[in-house]
């Protein structure tokens, strides 16, 4: 089932900023989700438990 999100034009322009030559927006999103499910969370510069 495909789902549409509506992402405001700021956080657009972040993840732009972002995308390696010829990646789309979904796929930095599918990698991101990937990283998040693989690792648990997101990894933070200088993040410590």
């Amino acid at each position: 089932m495909t789902r549409t999100i509506e992402i405001s034009d700021d956080l657009m322009a972040r993840i732009d900023d972002h995308l390696e030559a010829g990646e789309t927006p979904e796929e930095f999103i599918e990698e991101l989700v990937a990283v998040y499910e693989t690792e648990g969370a997101f990894l933070q510069e200088g993040y410590t438990e």
